[in-house]
């Protein structure tokens, strides 16, 4: 590993790539600590460290909404718009012809319509995101002028993100969002050890070491199961060669990922989770008695961790099998199969591999998809075992840190091969 970090750092335009990421990710949390004028974020950071949603809401922005910085909504609504985006390829075929078969062109057409989406999804959720907080007592009495210049400061703090994350990806290594992403998660990790030396039991040893052995065994379980792959034998019919009667088959075999979705079911789950709470803060607050109630009791039942841990596993589950139906389509690739001579070992070609591949994604996906559903919920399981806070980093934290860490040292060594390739 020494070896490599010396290599990465004597290659000149790989050194620059990564300071150049460093550079970027300086810029962020500047802006991360820089306040929205006229807000007072004091009475707000109380009400985040007793909130376990938004707690999470503030780890993707990286502490950006704990303190009400210009760029306190993160990159969510850019996910928001590129998941719409994606969805959308499904109702409308013009948008996918347009991101698959246009080229670069299409692709960069395709990514401007979502830069655009991206604009009115931030000012919405702006406008959401204060009027909940305002709902709690956490704002003061806001004019139609503050009530704009937040709106507008917050839409702008989301794009200059965009733009940063665009700026890592064209110049630097990997995905720029993911790692800004990344950025955001691990900002945390210095305050928790800091919280847990000061609040260190040296009567719960045990517990703790409980808890790094369970940590670590974690972070094993995330990396197989995103490295974990389901490899389907291929045969493909090989064409007789003109004059020296060549012929017979190759092997290869196709890749089914156990964990196809990545953690985008997770945010999709966490934005369902969102509305109730949004909505029962609004109408908990009106004149009317019978919806104030009515608000204040599902209120109070999404505030059971146990009812609130349920239905987010069920929704990641759905989710998982919703975006892997999305993404993946046994029919176009049973076809692309069959237009190249190809074929699973015992399975006709046609409608027998497409239902084959049914069967075999549906029965990885449930895997996947159960993985996924125990990683969003277990800072709740161990919060409930062992009393301790997980949620400043949680398990989907962990998910994302890991899958950004592994493509990020994956495009490295790809690098480092090529170096190497362009040497000999």
């Amino acid at each position: 590993m020494f070896d490599k970090l010396v290599r990465i750092f004597k290659i000149k335009d790989l050194r620059n790539k990564i300071l150049f990421i460093f550079g970027v990710l300086i810029v962020y949390r500047l802006a991360a600590n820089i306040p929205i004028p006229g807000v007072d974020a004091s009475q707000i950071k109380d009400f985040f460290s007793g909130n376990q949603l938004f707690n999470f809401l503030n780890m993707f922005s990286g502490g950006g909404l704990k303190n009400i910085s210009i760029v306190m909504l993160g990159v969510g609504p850019y996910i928001t718009a590129s998941i719409i985006m994606q969805l959308m390829t499904m109702i409308f075929p013009k948008l996918d012809q347009m991101n698959k078969e246009e080229g670069e062109a299409g692709r960069q057409k395709f990514n401007m319509i979502t830069r655009y989406l991206t604009v009115p999804l931030a000012a919405i959720q702006a406008f959401g995101m204060v009027a909940l907080l305002k709902s709690q007592h956490m704002m003061g009495d806001l004019t139609a002028f503050n009530y704009l210049m937040i709106i507008v400061t917050a839409t702008a703090g989301t794009i200059f993100l965009m733009w940063l994350g665009e700026l890592i990806t064209e110049k630097g290594i990997g995905n720029g969002v993911s790692i800004l992403i990344f950025a955001g998660i691990v900002i945390a990790l210095p305050t928790a050890v800091q919280q847990i030396i000061a609040t260190w039991d040296p009567t719960q040893a045990l517990l703790y070491i409980g808890f790094l052995v369970l940590s670590i065994l974690t972070v094993a379980t995330i990396v197989i199961s995103n490295e974990g792959t389901r490899n389907i034998p291929i045969t493909f019919a090989r064409r007789m060669r003109t004059g020296d009667g060549a012929g017979g088959s190759v092997e290869s075999h196709l890749p089914l990922k156990v964990n196809q979705a990545g953690v985008i079911p997770i945010i999709f789950a966490m934005s369902i989770m969102l509305f109730p709470r949004m909505i029962t803060g609004v109408l908990a607050n009106v004149s009317n008695p019978a919806v104030a109630n009515i608000a204040g009791k599902v209120a109070d039942f999404f505030a059971n961790q146990l009812y609130y841990g349920i239905i987010y596993f069920i929704l990641v589950v759905a989710f998982t099998f919703f975006y892997t139906a999305v993404t993946f389509d046994p029919k176009s690739v049973a076809e692309n199969l069959q237009r190249q001579g190809g074929f699973i070992a015992n399975i006709r070609p046609g409608e027998p591999t497409v239902e084959y591949l049914n069967y075999l994604t549906n029965r990885i996906t449930l895997s996947g998809a159960l993985f996924l559903g125990l990683i969003a919920v277990l800072p709740f399981i161990v919060q409930g075992m062992t009393g301790i806070q997980t949620l400043t980093i949680g398990g989907t934290g962990v998910l994302i840190v890991v899958s950004v860490v592994i493509e990020v040292i994956k495009q490295i060594e790809a690098q480092l091969v090529m170096r190497d390739y362009d040497g000999l």
